[in-house]
This record gives structure tokens, C-alpha cells and sequence, in this order.
């Protein structure tokens, strides 16, 4: 761990997640799945305290992947990837960011990969998948099918919250390193 991220930091972003955006009851989630758990991490990513330690956390445990750039899929990943961006910029070792479109916009451009300039291009290069919650992993494979299309290699998929669901196996099964700052069963064991 940097000298920025400790176990106490590590905490804390535990304790704003929980507060902010962990809750019981029955929901539906993107993967089509029932559960009686969910996060809506949107209050945390968006929290100034919430963010800047997501953003610490993510880049601490991302920063010796030797990525290029850093995104996801559109909406989730959109407020990581800025807030990853900034911090890596403050640390003196800037990753440039990118989000994956779920559809191309159909106008303009008509792009499904944003963030690059007309001359940039994620071909060769070495990308990080980030996602706020992971389920079965099938919703970061959208995005890294779309970078793939561009000739980029995904050197590694991070989530704030892995649920426990199947992510962890799926990636594995399609040769792509996963990892989680925390997993679903820290929070369901909170009071």
C-alpha cells in the first residue's frame, strides 16, 4: 500500500460505502438476478470523501498493472475513471481515461468508445476495466469485448464491490485478471 492508502483509509471507505449506498431488501439487478442486497454505489462515487478514497484505493491497486488507460462501461465506470484519472495525475503518473458507450450514440460521431481524441486510438495499448459493483461479470465483458475490437489487451478488471456471484469464475474462464477493493460478504456481515 502507498502512504496515502492504509488500513484506516481502507475503513473509512467501507464505512461511507455501508452508509451510502449498501441496503437489504428484495431488487432486481442489471444481470436479470433477485437479491435481497444491493449497492448503489452512485452516493459513494459522488460523495467528495467517497470519491477521493476510491480513487486513492483504485489507483494503489492498479498503479503497477503498466496500463495506458484506464475506463468502463458507461455509467459506473464514468465517475471512477475521472476521479482514477486525477489521482494519477497528482501522483505523477498519469492514465488517460476512456468510457465504453452500452450503444453508439446515433449521432455525431456515432462513437461507442469516448474520450479519445481524433488521432488517439486504445490500439496496443494496455487497458484497466473498472466497474463500481461486479455481479457475474458479464457487463465489464461488454466493455472489454468493445476495446478488444480497437486491438487494445485488458491487462486487468477492478471493482469497488465484487458480490460474490460468479465474477470471479467468469473472468477466470476468459483468461482476464479480476480483482475487488471489497467483497459483498464485508458488508452483509455488518450489522
Amino acid at each position: 500500500m502507498s502512504s496515502k492508502v492504509t488500513a484506516a483509509s481502507r475503513s473509512r471507505l467501507a464505512d461511507i460505502i455501508h452508509a451510502r449506498s449498501f441496503g437489504r431488501g428484495k431488487i432486481k439487478l442489471a444481470s436479470g438476478k433477485e437479491s435481497d442486497f444491493y449497492f448503489d454505489m452512485k452516493p459513494t462515487m459522488l460523495d467528495p470523501e467517497g470519491a477521493s478514497l476510491i480513487a486513492r484505493h483504485l489507483f494503489d491497486a492498479i498503479t503497477d498493472a503498466g496500463a495506458d488507460y484506464v475506463g468502463g462501461l458507461e455509467m459506473g465506470a464514468v465517475p471512477i475513471t475521472g476521479g482514477v484519472c486525477q489521482h494519477s495525475f497528482e501522483e505523477g503518473k498519469p492514465i488517460r481515461g476512456f468510457f465504453v458507450r452500452k450503444q453508439a450514440k446515433d449521432h455525431g460521431a456515432k462513437k461507442v468508445i469516448e474520450g479519445l481524441t481524433k488521432t488517439e486510438s486504445l490500439a496496443g495499448k494496455k487497458l484497466i476495466i473498472v466497474e463500481d459493483v461486479t455481479t457475474t461479470g458479464e457487463s465489464a465483458y461488454k466493455a472489454i469485448e468493445a476495446c478488444r475490437e480497437t486491438g487494445a489487451e485488458v491487462v486487468l478488471v477492478i471493482s469497488i464491490v465484487d458480490r460474490e456471484d460468479g465474477a470471479k469464475e467468469f473472468f477466470a474462464s476468459k483468461n482476464v485478471p479480476f480483482k475487488s477493493l471489497y467483497q459483498a460478504s464485508e458488508f452483509l456481515a455488518r450489522p
